[in-house]
């Protein structure tokens, strides 16, 4: 499910109740060469990722009605997404707030406000 091939673009997740957020971050994304799509909340970013095919998340912590936390534990104790990459997008930016969100299991961190050099370090870490 978020297998890719070296060629094509990679298929990116960016999730975040804000929608100035979601566009920036697909918008530097896509400057980039990654294919981008977007999901308001928990619920539709599960949806989203059980229905297609994507290679790394960028998951907001704070979301109304499910955090990004919670997303992350469904993801990581289903199998099918073994692999998949996914970076903590958020205004979390203390240290043990990080230290918190690595052990979580999260590949990596976005810290907002962000800047097309932050997503261009975070996606050449990848």
């Amino acid at each position: 499910m978020n297998e890719s091939s070296s060629s094509t673009p990679k298929n990116v997740l960016v999730v975040d109740d804000n929608v100035i957020n979601r566009r920036l971050a697909s918008a530097f994304l896509g400057r980039l060469g990654y294919v981008t799509d977007q999901a308001e909340d928990g619920p539709s970013a599960l949806a989203k990722l059980e229905n297609g095919r994507f290679d790394i998340v960028f998951l907001d912590i704070s979301m109304p009605g499910m955090s990004g936390e919670e997303v992350l534990a469904k993801l990581r104790t289903d199998g099918r997404f073994n692999g998949l990459y996914v970076i903590a997008y958020t205004a979390h930016a203390l240290p043990e707030e990080k230290q918190h969100l690595i052990d979580a299991g999260f590949d990596d961190l976005l810290i907002k406000p962000i800047t097309m050099k932050a997503v261009e370090a975070v996606m050449s870490s990848r």
